[in-house]
């Protein structure tokens, strides 16, 4: 008896994460063939616009930054103290007078350079948590190797486009220091596009710095090798720490995301409509800014917004509320003409769960069919943002595999066709052994490298084993077989005693 279709397909077959066993797949960013879904309709998206100018006019945002205020008086704004006030249409006129509308990130292997914006996606890991979670040691404060370890594991997964950036939080390096070791690790352990330090400007301009040690300072004043998440301190605030580091970056042409960060009913209004009317007037605000500080420098319009529970005030994912928030700032980029940055595999979930995996699905389908360009945590978010997460990381890459074929569209060619094969078989026979079947049988469909679809007495004879204890394995074997990518020794040592020469500079801080 010959074998079955299922057991000949194999799980190597399109997607999937990647073979430990081989060089990592080059996928340097996705171009859709799909058309964006539009959820609001031009009226509504008109009188969203029109509230955003309201609330910069009316209300107006704080800026606790001095040299914001400065900027801003210089261009005609309203100042009183540290609220700024703007004349109708003076934010959007400012950004579309000098923001690209798309650029490119490049990375240290031209390969893997990442466009951002136009109908280009680009998916990068989860960032920010304090603790990190695995089968075998549970939930704990993140450390170093834990941080390698995602740069690394996020190298060596083809659907994950970029390194991104605080993968998690070393907390066993001092708080003023860590950042070194951060951006070194996406230095040397990848090869993608990373992204700098935000926490103090001197930690912005040591990232810029060390860029000019693997790029070369001449490469890094005319091209764009970093991004930056600048966060508004919601509701209508922006802080110096956010703005100081926001101005290192665009002085040195190098990109921000310029994103408010909205719980919605704590942080911005309770509607959907009121919470977007809010956050594009928080980005064109911020936004503006790194135009008055350097015209042309690379922006991209971000947003992050959760619902709350009204009962407990926890923040809460996977909902409808924020996957419509979602489409409208989308599209309110689309009109702005500017990137978008939104979405991701979010979830409240403890552990990598049925409700991780359903409140995850809420949010990256959605950022798939909005057209976000700069998909921030679509990979290994856990608890809210508290967790990084290594068998989620594996499980969500899978899945951002699947959203890059969807988002390849149907395959008109003649080989997506497929009349040879029709031709072939004819009525009454079976296709699984005509020519086109087995000339497309490798990449013909998405293969899961994590779902189980044998029979029942199979995965029992194997152990009965779920999803996560299958990506356990799998993060493990890739971290065994891990290689890294070649650097210059050179370079890679004049990063190393800038590192040294800068810690010995100033103290610990560990607050």
């Amino acid at each position: 008896m010959s074998e079955s279709p299922r057991k000949r397909s194999g799980r190597r077959a399109r997607g999937g994460t990647a073979s430990p066993s081989s060089a990592p797949a080059i996928v340097p960013y996705i171009t859709r063939k799909i058309p964006v879904y539009e959820l609001v309709n031009e009226e509504g998206l008109k009188t969203i616009e029109r509230n955003a100018d309201t609330i910069l006019q009316e209300v107006g945002i704080d800026f606790r930054y001095p040299p914001a205020i400065k900027l801003f008086k210089e261009a005609g704004a309203d100042i009183d103290g540290e609220r700024v006030r703007f004349p109708e249409g003076m934010a959007r006129k400012i950004i579309q007078a000098s923001a690209p509308a798309i650029f490119e990130q490049k990375a240290r292997n031209p390969q893997r350079n990442v466009m951002l914006g136009g109908n280009h996606t680009v998916f990068a890991p989860v960032y920010g948590p304090p603790f990190v979670r695995d089968l075998d040691h549970g939930r704990r404060y993140a450390v170093i190797e834990d941080f390698q370890n995602i740069v690394k594991l996020t190298y060596m997964l083809p659907s994950l486009h970029h390194s991104g950036g605080t993968v998690c939080e070393p907390t066993d390096l001092p708080v003023n220091k860590r950042h070194f070791d951060m951006v070194y690790a996406h230095m040397k352990y990848t090869d993608k596009p990373f992204m700098g330090s935000v926490t103090h400007p001197e930690r912005a301009q040591d990232t810029v710095d060390m860029c000019k040690i693997l790029f070369g300072e001449d490469f890094v004043q005319q091209n764009t090798v970093v991004i930056n998440l600048i966060n508004a301190n919601s509701p209508m605030v922006f802080d110096e720490t956010m703005l100081s580091a926001a101005e290192v970056y665009a002085r040195n042409n190098q990109g921000s995301i310029v994103s408010p960060f909205i719980l919605a009913g704590a942080m911005s209004p309770v509607t959907a409509a009121g919470t977007l009317a809010q956050i594009l007037a928080e980005a064109m605000a911020g936004m503006a800014f790194t135009q008055l500080v350097k015209p042309g420098a690379p922006i991209i319009f971000g947003t992050f917004a959760s619902s709350i529970s009204m009962q407990s005030g926890a923040p809460t994912f996977g909902t409808p509320e924020p996957a419509i928030v979602l489409y409208g700032a989308a599209a309110l980029a689309r009109r702005l003409g500017v990137p978008f940055r939104s979405g991701g595999s979010l979830c409240g979930s403890k552990i990598p769960d049925a409700q991780a995996a359903y409140e995850s699905a809420q949010t990256i389908v959605p950022s798939t069919m909005a057209g976000v360009n700069f998909v921030l945590h679509a990979a290994g978010w856990l608890e809210g943002g508290l967790a990084s997460s290594y068998e989620k990381l594996i499980m969500d890459a899978d899945q951002l595999g699947m959203m890059q074929v969807l988002l390849g569209g149907l395959d008109i060619s003649e080989n997506g066709q497929a009349m040879s094969a029709v031709r072939e078989v004819g009525p009454g026979a079976h296709f699984l052994g005509c020519e086109h079947t087995q000339n497309n049988f490798m990449s013909a469909f998405y293969r899961s490298n994590i779902a189980d679809n044998n029979s029942f007495e199979q995965w029992e004879s194997e152990g009965s084993q779920d999803a996560v204890m299958r990506a356990n394995k799998i993060w493990k074997k890739m971290l065994n077989e891990y290689e890294a990518p070649p650097i210059d020794p050179a370079t890679d040592e004049a990063l190393q005693a800038f590192i040294t020469r800068r810690k010995g500079e100033f103290a610990d801080m560990n607050y």
